[in-house]
This record gives structure tokens, C-alpha cells and sequence, in this order.
């Protein structure tokens, strides 16, 4: 069983222990993401469901107002700013100390988030590939960043991806995103694999097993597999349906040393967080 890499970020002054896996909540300000069950659009919602992420246990609350799922719809920045005051705006009001990162690759958005609601991470599914001011955006304010891995844009990124080695390319990509990111004087950086993201279902599967190769940049991984077409194409299924497949990959990765996973089911999460801690616990004695 691999350890996480002890590792712990700044969160606007205080320091979160990525050492224990943390448990990352998904708010979707969006009409269209790829699962029906996540989507809130209005206040009653968005309240219902930061009060759900927040009293099953998450450690931190993903906010994004921009469907990243294959195929979606473009949204202006002004479109998914506007969503993102309302939904940043109810969760300061509810849980003002809440740990909150913002689902989003351009960065005046990611600027407005930390500099108007105190957001604390920016999540970032295109490793700046989107936005040429999104690293030096990121180092400038000083905040966690999340470097995922994708090709192309939301509305290109499975049309046939292929790789000679998915592990090694996205290893060298990693590798290279880090290194220009401390040249400009990025502080933590959190590496996701980008699964679903220009990734075949078999390039998803080696990417999990061959997790534990990420360690090898000594930087905290996060994993976001929930209800993702890698389990409901593989079970023949519908994300509806894919919580089962999810717990167990989430387990999994959790076994590989996976520091953050970012879900949409937070109890069943944290439940296979603590399940698999105590068996870590008892390993080391």
C-alpha cells in the first residue's frame, strides 16, 4: 500500500495536511455538466448542496460554472463569472472559512475568485494551455495551483487522442508545466492526471496503474474519477449508475498514494478515505 507524499499547501495562511487524503466536493454552477444529478442553478440549490458537501465530511469545496465535459458548450467569461459571484457569494455567506478551489482555466477568473471571495485553490483543466497569463496569474497571487493534463479544448479533446506511452507523456508534460511554473514563483502545485480528459478508456486505466509512477515528481496527486465515462462505458452503464465503480476506483487510487480526490459523493468518499487510513494505520505498525 503506497503512502501519500507528506505534503502540506498554504491555504490563505494556513497549512492543509495533504499527508491524510483530502476529500474535494463537486459544485457545479452549470445547466449542462456531464452528470444531471450534480448540476445547481439556483440559490435554494446551490445552498442545499454546499450544506450536503460540507456537513458529509469534505475537506474542500471545487466550485465551477464552465462544463468541461466532451463537447460542451463554450461559456463567456462573463457568463461564467456571473455564476460564480452567486455561487461563491452563497458559499462565503454559509461557511465563510470554508477551503474553496474554482473550477477554471482563464485567468481574470481566476483572479476575480481569490481577489473577491478569498478562494483558496485554482483548478486549472488545461495546465494554462488555455490561458497564456494563467501560470504567471497563478504565481503572482500566490495560491495553490492544480496542473491538470488534457490536449486540445473540452469541445476537441476526444476527437481519437493517442499516445505512444500515456504514463511517460504526461509524466513529461507534468515535469515541464512544473518548471516553468517555479521559474515565474508558483508555490504549490498539485499534479492531476486529467482522467476522461483526451484519454481513451485504456489510457485511463494504464494512468491508474501506474499511478504511484506520479510520486516520482514528489508533488501531492489529486485524482478526479467520479462517475467519469471510464466507469459507466466500461460497465455499460449511465453516471447516474457509476457510484459503485467510482467508490472502488477512488479506493484504488487512494491505495497508490492519491492525496486529493475530487467527487461528487462526498460520504461514500470520506467513508473509503477512513476505511482505507485505518488499514494504512495498521500496516505501519
Amino acid at each position: 500500500m503506497t503512502q501519500p507524499i507528506p505534503y502540506t499547501i498554504n491555504t490563505n495562511g494556513k497549512l492543509m495536511d495533504l499527508s491524510t487524503p483530502q476529500v474535494m466536493g463537486i459544485l457545479n454552477i452549470t445547466p449542462d455538466s456531464f452528470y444531471a444529478g450534480s448540476r445547481v442553478e439556483d440559490e435554494a440549490e446551490i445552498t442545499r448542496r454546499v450544506t450536503q458537501i460540507i456537513s458529509e465530511g469534505a475537506d474542500m469545496i471545487d466550485v465551477g460554472a464552465y462544463s468541461s465535459r466532451p463537447g460542451a458548450d463554450d461559456v463567456t467569461p462573463e457568463e461564467e463569472m456571473k455564476r460564480l459571484r452567486k455561487g461563491l457569494g452563497i458559499v462565503r455567506k454559509l461557511y465563510p472559512e470554508a477551503v474553496v478551489s474554482v473550477d477554471t482555466f482563464r485567468a481574470d477568473v481566476a483572479q476575480m475568485c481569490v481577489e473577491e471571495f478569498d478562494v483558496q485553490i485554482i483548478n486549472d483543466i488545461s495546465g494554462g494551455m488555455l490561458d497564456a497569463n494563467m501560470f504567471a496569474t497563478v504565481a503572482r497571487l500566490g495560491v495553490p495551483y492544480i496542473l491538470m493534463h488534457m490536449k486540445g479544448t473540452p469541445q476537441t479533446m476526444q476527437n481519437q487522442p493517442h499516445y505512444d506511452n500515456v504514463v511517460r507523456e504526461v509524466m513529461l508534460y507534468f515535469a515541464e508545466k512544473v518548471q516553468q511554473l517555479r521559474d515565474l514563483g508558483a508555490k504549490d502545485i498539485i499534479l492531476d492526471p486529467g482522467f476522461g480528459f483526451a484519454k481513451t478508456l485504456d489510457h485511463n486505466y494504464q494512468l491508474m496503474e501506474h499511478l504511484e509512477d506520479f510520486r516520482l515528481l514528489e508533488l501531492p496527486i489529486l485524482v478526479g474519477v467520479s462517475r467519469k465515462s471510464m466507469i459507466y462505458r466500461l460497465l455499460d452503464s449511465t453516471p447516474q449508475e457509476a457510484l459503485n465503480g467510482t467508490t472502488v476506483l477512488n479506493t484504488v487510487a487512494l491505495m497508490k498514494g492519491a492525496n486529493i480526490l475530487r467527487v461528487h459523493d462526498v460520504k461514500e468518499c470520506v467513508e473509503a478515505v477512513r476505511i482505507t487510513e485505518t488499514m494504512r494505520n495498521h500496516h505501519a505498525i
